[in-house]
C-alpha cells in the first residue's frame, strides 16, 4: 500500500514550505511545492500568471495540481494559501492523505510577510488590511479542515513535531520527535495518557507481541505499573515485572547481575524488549542490562520523572556506577521507542520535579535561549511543550555527535562539578540538585576565565533560585576537587569543563588551572545551615 501524503495548507506566511521541507527531510520523503509545480507547468512565475491570464486561470492550474495529489504517493506537499478555499481541492487533497492547516496569529503573519514581493493577493492596499481581509474571506474554508497546527512562536522543528503527532494519532498537544541514530532512528512520543497506549505504541514501533521485561522500583510500580502491564497485555505482550530497590546506590553491577538472573528465569529472548519504567536510575540500569543481555535486546524508555523525560531517557547513554565514580561502566544503547507521558508527573514529589527543572534550564543554556527565557520569567505554555523543547535541544546535539566525540559533551554542562558533589554526598544529593550547583560553578568559572559577560553567573543563579533549586551547598571543596579525579569526562590527565559564552552558546575547554576550579567550587560552597533551600 502506498504511504498517505502529508499535505500542509493554510494562509501565506504560516510556514508551510519550511515545515514541509523539514518533514520531508526527516521522513526521507519527496517534497512537493504546489506553487512551484504550477510555475513549471505554466512556464512563467505566479505574478505573471495573474497579470497575463487572471486569477481564474491560476485557480484552474491550482485545482489540477491538487487533483494530482488525490492518490496516496508518500509525499510531503505544501499548497498555496488559497488552494484550500475551493471545497473540491480540500476533498482531493484529503483523499490522498492527511490534510493539515497551519495557522498563525495576525501579528506573526505580518512580521513574516513584511518585505515579501511577488504575492499578487497582497497587492492593492496596506499589508495589515489586505491580510485581515483575506483571513476573513478564507476563515470558513480553513475552519472546515479537521487538523490544525498553530506555528505562532514555534520553531520549524516544533511545528513539525506537532504535525508528526497528528500523523501518529497522538492526543491534542502531543508531540512526536524523530531521532536519527546509527540503528536507524526512533520515535520520542510526548503526550498525556501515553502510558495507557504503550502496547499499541510498541507494536507501531515494530516490536512484535511476545515476552517483555518491565524494570522499575517498588514506589513507581505502585503508581504506574498496573496501567503499563494492562496495556501491554491487551496488545498481546507477556510482561514480566522486575522491581529493584530505589536509589542511585543500587545502580550497580550487583543489581544488574540480579536482573540477568531474573531474565534467564523468564527466558527473555534476543528480540524481546526490556522496558524501563522509572527515572534516570532505572533508565540507566535497565538500558545497561538491555545492552548486555544476549549481547543486546530491544530497549524502550518510559520515564516517570521530569529529569528522565528531558534528559536521561534520550540519547542512548546507559551505565552503572562503581564505588570509584558515577557511570564508569556503560554503553551506548539507543532505545527503540521513548514514551513520555506528562500525566505520570502528578505522582512525582515536588523536590524531584524541581530537580528535573535543572536539566530543562541546562537545555536552554546550551541551545534554546527562548526556553531559558521562559524558565526565567513567565514559564512554558504547557508542560508538554516545555519537555519537548528541552528534548529537542538534546536530540539535536546527539544526532550530530552520537558517541560523544565532540559537541555531545556540551550536555555535560555543570556535570563535572555535579557528579563530584553527588559522589562526596554518598548520592544523597539529587542529580538535578547537583547539576544546578554545577551550572552555577560552571558560570562562575566561565566568568573568572573571561569567557562570558560578568553578569551571567548572577543571572543563572537567579533563574535557578526562582525555580527552587540550590545555588550553594555545604561540602568540602578540596574533597570535591579530588572526586573529579575519576570523572569519566577526563581527557588524559586533564579535566574537561563545559563553559558558557552566552545563553545558547557553550564550548569545551581543557587544562583549567586548579586555582580556577577551586574558586568556582568556593562560589557554591556554604557552611552547614547556609544552603539555599531546595
Amino acid at each position: 500500500m502506498t504511504t498517505p501524503n502529508i499535505i500542509l495548507t493554510g494562509f501565506m506566511g504560516t510556514g508551510k514550505t519550511s515545515v514541509g521541507r523539514y518533514l520531508a527531510e526527516r521522513l526521507n520523503r519527496p517534497f512537493v511545492d504546489l506553487d512551484e509545480r504550477i510555475v513549471a507547468r505554466a512556464g512563467k512565475p505566479i505574478p505573471s500568471i495573474f497579470a497575463e491570464d487572471g486569477e481564474a486561470a491560476f485557480r484552474e492550474l491550482e485545482a489540477a495540481a491538487c487533483l494530482e495529489l488525490a492518490e496516496p504517493q508518500g509525499v510531503v506537499a505544501a499548497t498555496g494559501g488559497g488552494a484550500a478555499v475551493n471545497p473540491a481541492n480540500r476533498a482531493a487533497l484529503s483523499r490522498g492523505g492527511l490534510l493539515i492547516c497551519l495557522d498563525a496569529h495576525l501579528e506573526a503573519l505580518l512580521v513574516r510577510l513584511e518585505g515579501y514581493s511577488g504575492r499578487p493577493m497582497l497587492e492593492g492596499g496596506e499589508l495589515r488590511e489586505r491580510v485581515k481581509i483575506l483571513l476573513a474571506q478564507r476563515a470558513d474554508a480553513y475552519a472546515a479542515i479537521t487538523h490544525h497546527v498553530d506555528t505562532t512562536g514555534h520553531s520549524v522543528a516544533a511545528a513539525a513535531a506537532r504535525v508528526l503527532a497528528l500523523l501518529a494519532g497522538l492526543p491534542e498537544n502531543g508531540q512526536r520527535l524523530l531521532v536519527r541514530a546509527d540503528t536507524g532512528g526512533y520515535d520520542i512520543l510526548i503526550a498525556e495518557g501515553l502510558l495507557a497506549q504503550a502496547g499499541q505504541r510498541l507494536q507501531e514501533a515494530g516490536l512484535p507481541a511476545g515476552r517483555c521485561a518491565v524494570v522499575t522500583n517498588p514506589a513507581i510500580a505502585a503508581h504506574h505499573a498496573s496501567m503499563l502491564i494492562a496495556s501491554l497485555t491487551e496488545w498481546g505482550y507477556e510482561p514480566h515485572l522486575f522491581k529493584v530497590p530505589e536509589g542511585e546506590a543500587y545502580k550497580t553491577l550487583d543489581t544488574a547481575a540480579h536482573l540477568y538472573g531474573r531474565l534467564a528465569e523468564a527466558r527473555l529472548a534476543r528480540n524481546e524488549p526490556i522496558i524501563a519504567l522509572g527515572g534516570g536510575v532505572i533508565g540507566d540500569l535497565a538500558g545497561f542490562v538491555a545492552a548486555t543481555w544476549l549481547r543486546g535486546v530491544p530497549f524502550v524508555q518510559a520515564p516517570t520523572s521530569l529529569l528522565a523525560m528531558v534528559d536521561a531517557s534520550v540519547g542512548g547513554k546507559v551505565a552503572v556506577d562503581l564505588p570509584q565514580g558515577k557511570n564508569l561502566v556503560g554503553a551506548f544503547k539507543q532505545p527503540e521507542l521513548v514514551l513520555i507521558d506528562p500525566e505520570v508527573l502528578s505522582t512525582l514529589p515536588a523536590a524531584e520535579f524541581r530537580a528535573g527543572l535543572a536539566e530543562t534550564v541546562k537545555a536552554g543554556i546550551i541551545g534554546d535561549p527562548a526556553l531559558y527565557d521562559q524558565m526565567a520569567s513567565w514559564g512554558p505554555a504547557t508542560l508538554t511543550t516545555m519537555i519537548a523543547d528541552a528534548v529537542r535541544v538534546k536530540t539535536a546535539v546527539v544526532e550530530r555527535d552520537p558517541f560523544e566525540h565532540g559537541d555531545r559533551a556540551w550536555l555535560n554542562l555543570g556535570h563535572t562539578f555535579g557528579h563530584a558533589l553527588e559522589r562526596i554526598s554518598g548520592y544523597t544529593l539529587r542529580h538535578g540538585e547537583a547539576v544546578s550547583l554545577g551550572m552555577v560553578a560552571a558560570a562562575e568559572l566561565s566568568a573568572d576565565l573571561g569567557l562570558c559577560p560578568p553578569a551571567l553567573p548572577g543571572d543563572v543563579r537567579s533563574v535557578l533560585e526562582r525555580l527552587g533549586l540550590p545555588v550553594n551547598h555545604a561540602f568540602d571543596p578540596a574533597a570535591a576537587y579530588a572526586a573529579m579525579d575519576t570523572d569519566k569526562k577526563r581527557r588524559g590527565r586533564s579535566l574537561r569543563f563545559v563553559v558558557i559564552e552566552q545563553i545558547g552558546q557553550v564550548r569545551l575547554i581543557d587544562d583549567v588551572p586548579e586555582a580556577a576550579v577551586l574558586q568556582a567550587l568556593a562560589s557554591i560552597h556554604a557552611r552547614p545551615g547556609e544552603e539555599a533551600a531546595a
